[in-house]
């Protein structure tokens, strides 16, 4: 890739001292590890729509489908200061090219579900969405997002940087021209990937890359890249994994010697069964690919799909 991926981020989670006491939530996996491969844009709502450092702290109240943000001593409404200066931000926001979102969990202004919302009573239920957040993803309701604690969840955060990356890779196809050659490109190199996300939608954006020459070629990206970001919503499971490695094992047919393809076999049947994790059977297929010179799945995505040394898959 080019360029570094840029994600959106709640700012404490960098560790700046921006909380309403005056402190931080610094997630060293965040600004650390992911930060090794992502240029951050941050975004403290409190912050910059006006609120001082240290400030009164805030709850979500009210109804959890449009809740009003009021400060807890105070009773002070400032949900109109935070929605009028969201309004603006999400817009600001489309120019900067995010391939991701990274949001402070059960935040009144940053979460992204099950946020608190107490009702008349005082009493909480955890149905709410913070406001920015809520603006956010009613304006970018396909791009990836995700919430710093369930970032701790293995195959949460490997689908989340899993498509991050993909989303990535699209993006520099289209800045290389919209051509129908490119999509078919992008299309077959993805085909695993995508497979291992949900048989259903390859099959409708192949069939959409393939059927529809008389589509206008912009229409044409324009509902690919819907598919694809819908695509990669789809949490990949272990049947799903394991379907596409066993797809993969016909393209050794001729190549695999009885004992390759019975270790091939006991590699992925213990990967189905549990015992070890994704990244053992991918590595195998990777040794393989590189000694049986198979060049269709060197460029497969579903074999690299983002920087190995993140580990991903050791725990997927």
């Amino acid at each position: 890739m080019e360029n570094r991926i840029k994600v959106g981020v709640s700012t404490c989670l960098l560790g700046e001292n921006v909380r309403y006491d005056g402190g931080h939530k610094l997630d060293r996996y965040v600004r650390d590890t992911l930060g090794e491969y992502m240029d951050f844009v941050s975004v403290c709502p409190e912050v910059e729509c006006g609120m001082p450092v240290p400030r009164e702290a805030m709850r979500l109240v009210g109804d959890s489908e449009s809740p009003r943000l009021v400060t807890i001593r105070t009773q002070k409404d400032m949900t109109k200061q935070m929605l009028d200066w969201a309004t603006i931000r999400v817009l600001q926001l489309e120019s900067e090219d995010l391939c991701g979102y990274i949001f402070k969990s059960n935040s009144p202004s940053s979460g992204m579900e099950r946020v608190k919302v107490y009702n008349d009573n005082g009493m909480p239920q955890k149905k709410g969405v913070g406001l920015f957040a809520k603006a956010f993803m009613e304006r970018f309701p396909l791009l990836p997002t995700e919430e710093e604690g369930r970032l701790h969840d293995p195959r949460l955060r490997e689908n989340f940087i899993e498509s991050i990356f993909a989303l990535k890779r699209w993006r520099e196809i289209k800045k290389e021209g919209f051509t129908r050659g490119n999509l078919v490109a992008f299309h077959t190199c993805h085909k695993l990937q995508l497979m291992s996300h949900s048989i259903t939608a390859y099959r409708a954006m192949g069939k959409l890359v393939a059927g529809n020459n008389e589509m206008p070629v912009n229409e044409q990206y324009r509902q690919y890249e819907t598919l694809l970001l819908k695509a990669l919503r789809l949490k990949c499971t272990v049947k799903k994994h394991t379907n596409v490695l066993q797809h993969m094992m016909g393209y050794f047919k001729k190549q695999l010697s009885p004992d390759e393809k019975r270790e091939l076999l006991d590699v992925i049947f213990q990967y189905h069964g549990g015992m070890t994790p994704l990244i053992v059977p991918v590595t195998l297929f990777n040794h393989y690919v590189r000694k049986y010179h198979k060049s269709y799945l060197k460029k497969q995505t579903y074999l690299n799909p983002h920087p190995t040394a993140l580990k991903l898959r050791n725990h997927a």
